[in-house]
């Protein structure tokens, strides 16, 4: 049976329907798991244009509603996922019955990523409770924190497992909360660390993932191992200058300690 995974976050512009498609892009393309994309952010449907699909003849929409069938509204993308959009055009949904809606097609695949809504409303607590555990997109900033430590709170609340914070927009500054000081307001590990890259804003004007886009950038490398840690797999970075980097530092970052727990578990 395939592992159903919410990404979360309840401030908009973090970079969650970009993690929804990078991480579902190196499961698929790097260690070859059959995935499936669900774009559950009903309100301002996003996922499909950050890959390129404008206007689906068949949405979630219409199967929530009933109207057809979930297998009837998923679009095979050429990446190599799957992928099961929302129309763009709101329309009043249960997002609640999400959850039977994929259950019919759980076993079909390896991993299903769901981008939930980015507001604390009924379509956020649909994905909860569809997910078997959770991913939470965070910056490094106090607003961000606030929004994440509400997030983790809710998820709690309903018995939905956190797997991890990934840490996005990082720029390295000194003004910057530290990892430290995330963890311990969250409680929760951080799993991935991503720099503010422009490159993921051109991959999104190509409608590309970054990761396909730009594949050795260190964005791309970071999605890399964390899909391997999901999976329960290795990954070794490619890079030369990262592996001399490697060898020469004494110190092993936080992330990838909890990603090597992750994998383990």
């Amino acid at each position: 049976m395939g592992k159903v995974i919410g990404i979360i976050s309840i401030k908009g512009g973090v970079g969650k329907t970009t993690a929804v498609s990078n991480l579902g892009a190196v499961l698929s393309r790097n260690f070859s798991k059959k995935v499936l994309l669900v774009d559950a952010n009903f309100s301002a449907a996003n996922l499909g244009l950050h890959l390129g699909i404008v206007n689906p003849e068949i949405t979630l929409q219409d199967v929530l509603t009933g109207k057809k069938s979930v297998k009837d509204a998923i679009q095979k993308h050429d990446i190599g996922f799957d992928i099961l959009p929302a129309g763009i055009v709101p329309k009043k949904v249960d997002p609640l019955k999400l959850k039977d809606k994929l259950a019919e097609i759980k076993n079909d695949y390896d991993f299903i990523l769901i981008d939930s809504s980015p507001a604390l409303n009924e379509e956020i607590l649909g994905a909860m409770t569809a997910s078997d555990e959770l991913l939470v997109i965070t910056s490094p900033d106090y607003p961000t924190l606030s929004c994440t430590m509400h997030a983790v709170k809710i998820a709690k609340r309903k018995g939905v497992p956190i797997t991890g914070l990934v840490l996005n927009k990082t720029r390295g500054k000194s003004f910057e909360l530290s990892m430290e000081d995330i963890e311990n307001a969250c409680n929760v590990p951080i799993v991935a660390v991503l720099p503010d890259d422009v490159k993921v804003m051109e991959a999104l004007a190509e409608t590309t993932p970054h990761s396909v886009h730009s594949p050795y950038a260190e964005g791309a490398i970071e999605y890399k191992k964390l899909a391997a840690a999901i999976s329960g797999e290795k990954y070794a970075d490619p890079r030369l200058f990262s592996k001399m980097k490697s060898f020469f530092s004494s110190t092993i970052p936080r992330q990838e300690i909890n990603r090597e727990i992750l994998r383990e578990e």
